[in-house]
């Protein structure tokens, strides 16, 4: 179960599943790599106060779900660690400076919660049936 942020006047549960993939999506994510990878990307969450609640990294391309807070874009969360991975792994692994970039401009994000969308659907709908009783 997820924890819930809280502020002053807000609480929120906001969850990202975030997909990204190197440039022509080469299979460079393993060994070495991909350990480095996994580093910067725990790094940046946890200076963000992002929370990573899962992480797989392929050989091909990388998955994230994420907790966010509700200020938090997807593309601030894929910009901030395609970015950083991109400077330093190609700065630490010369053989990455063959391709053109590290990660293809695209990434793939849909949302998520402790509920389903039709869970939500239908308590919405119920809503009316409460304020006339």
């Amino acid at each position: 179960m997820q924890e819930y942020r809280r502020k002053n006047h807000s609480v929120s549960l906001v969850n990202y599943h975030l997909v990204w993939m190197p440039k022509r999506r080469k299979k460079i994510l393993v060994g070495d790599v991909e350990k480095r990878l996994r580093e910067i990307i725990w790094e940046v969450c946890q200076e963000k106060d992002w929370k990573v609640i899962a992480l797989e990294i392929m050989s091909d391309h990388v998955h994230l779900f994420v907790n966010v807070s509700p200020e938090t874009a997807p593309h601030q969360v894929a910009n901030a660690i395609k970015g950083r991975s991109s400077r330093f792994l190609r700065k630490e692994f010369p053989h990455l400076l063959k391709l053109p970039s590290l990660w293809t401009s695209s990434y793939f994000a849909s949302t998520a919660g402790n509920v389903s969308s039709e869970t939500i659907r239908k308590y919405i709908e119920e809503q009316r049936h409460h304020d006339t009783t």
